[in-house]
């Protein structure tokens, strides 16, 4: 009989248990053990319940990827509280957004972070400060709190906040159940971790593919997350050198730096296994890559509101480079026409998901979750084919989303932030190609009569507004854009070089 109470935060108290001394998360020269990092959890749950959060509140956590973002994490589940993961790279008015969209009780941010304290205190949410390197200070003084709060499995684990092409981000929420049972089967099946594997975590924790493929799946194994909060090629290969990586997380534009950089970095032979997600990887960079290294690389697919993955080249069946493999067990994709109805096996159509991985919803926002899950099947926005074996591939996006370096980025946002310059007439953000980063963004601008901008202006109009990777580094400023009869903006027929930089 299933158990009707389940939580996530469980993992980490049993893993604590199996495994009570064995490394949890390495930042450099600091390392938690897993009885460690479940007593200074069991702490911080205590802290967040004298601050007056209770089960089902939604607490922000603003960190980077440090053992402190552990802590809270497992220390949110188990206060029984929903997690609210906000990219520490935001600005002031994209946090407040977040925190006043969920309703959120409080923010978790890192002290002197003004972008996060400053968008708190607009939202009207206190915010509480943490200095990583003095976390024992903070949480010495709360007695452990016993056990985990009992959940129900569809009760809200963690809402992700993601962008459509037609407003601003909405929380995807995730359930105890959708991410326990991602986890055990990824863990198992696809990357079959055990106490003895080294995770690189390089991926932001804040984001799905990071925050389960890495970290939650380390801690059911036992393994060991070993952190770089910010990506360098030269530091990830000191790290697999250092710390004996077994499992390499990243997104393409990570093993093109990684390529560049060489394995002459670093004795990287202990890799046993390589995830690629985030974006399609070009089937040379994965080639010479393979051959560098002298490790295979594993491409899979998911998105936010499923939890993250739900297509994986399996390793126990033959690899399809340039595939995004076959549907994890439990889970079905399907090719759909724009009636709704499956196309033969070859031809393209968007891609759709159903199983126990797709969210529970928008947080909310029931018409965009009736738009997203209309049948019961969640439509993704890209654009994909069967093959004859069963394999998927994605080969175009319905959306306007562009994906660069791995983060995805609406432009509407950012056209929205354009048009609030005073010169601007009229704005269209595109997505170019780009050597190292997938797509580039560019924004091609008209100007209103009698209005003067360089766009260097307008560049560093947008990069005070939004977080670093969304800016556009590409500007133009045209006389007018393309339009169709409606007068809409024909985004089609912009045509921009890749190579135009300011």
């Amino acid at each position: 009989m299933p158990n009707p109470h389940v939580n996530l935060a469980a993992i980490l108290v049993d893993t604590a248990a199996r495994h009570p001394d064995r490394p949890a998360v390495r930042l450099d020269g600091t390392v938690l053990g897993y009885a460690e990092l479940d007593e200074a959890a069991a702490r911080a749950a205590a802290l967040l319940r004298d601050a007056g959060a209770g089960p089902g509140d939604r607490i922000g956590l603003s960190l980077p990827n440090v053992p402190a973002f552990a802590v809270f994490y497992y220390a949110i589940l188990r206060a029984g509280s929903i997690v609210v993961p906000l990219n520490p790279l935001l600005k002031a008015g994209e946090v407040e957004h977040q925190l006043r969209d969920s309703d959120a009780a409080l923010l978790i941010a890192p002290s002197g972070a003004d972008e996060a304290a400053g968008g708190a205190r607009a939202a009207g949410v206190p915010c509480l400060p943490v200095d990583a390197d003095r976390l024992d200070d903070l949480l010495d003084r709360h007695p452990p709190q016993p056990g985990v709060t009992p959940r129900a499995p569809q009760d809200t684990a963690v809402i992700l906040y993601t962008s459509g092409t037609t407003g601003r981000p909405k929380g995807a929420e995730l359930t105890h159940d959708n991410l326990i049972r991602n986890t055990e089967i990824t863990r198992t099946t696809l990357l079959r971790l055990t106490e003895q594997d080294v995770v690189f975590g390089g991926l932001p924790l804040f984001h799905a593919f990071g925050q389960v493929v890495g970290l939650t799946c380390a801690t059911a194994a036992g393994a060991c997350l070993t952190l770089l909060p910010r990506f360098e090629a030269a530091k990830a290969l000191e790290i697999i050198d250092r710390d004996g990586v077994t499992a390499f997380l990243g997104v393409p534009t990570m093993y093109s730096a990684l390529l560049a950089a060489g394995p002459a970095g670093g004795d990287t032979r202990s890799l046993r296994v390589c995830v690629s997600g985030g974006a399609a990887m070009p089937v040379e960079v994965l080639r010479s890559f393979e051959e560098a290294f002298g490790c295979t690389v594993l491409e899979g697919y998911g998105l936010s509101e499923t939890s993250p993955v739900a297509c994986f080249n399996h390793p126990d069946r033959p690899r399809r480079p340039g595939t995004i493999g076959t549907p994890v067990l439990g889970v079905e994709l399907r090719v759909l026409d724009s009636d709704g109805r499956e196309v033969p096996d070859g031809e393209r159509g968007e891609i759709a998901v159903r199983g126990h991985n797709v969210m529970k919803g928008y947080w909310r926002n029931p018409e965009a979750t009736a738009a997203a899950v209309p049948d019961g099947w969640l439509r993704t926005g890209d654009i994909g084919i069967k093959d004859p074996d069963g394999c998927f591939r994605i080969v175009d996006r319905k959306k306007e989303l562009i994906i660069r370096g791995g983060f995805n980025v609406y432009p509407r946002e950012i056209e929205e932030v354009l048009y609030r310059h005073p010169a601007v007439g009229e704005a269209a953000v595109i997505g170019v190609p780009h050597p190292t980063h997938g797509e580039e963004i560019a924004a091609v601008v008209a100007l209103k009569p009698g209005a003067s901008a360089e766009p260097a202006d307008l560049r560093d109009f947008a990069k005070a507004e939004v977080a670093p990777y969304k800016y556009p580094r590409i500007v133009r400023i045209v006389a007018a854009l393309p339009k169709g009869p409606t007068g809409k903006i024909l985004k089609r027929e912009i045509e921009l070089p890749s190579d135009q930089e300011i």
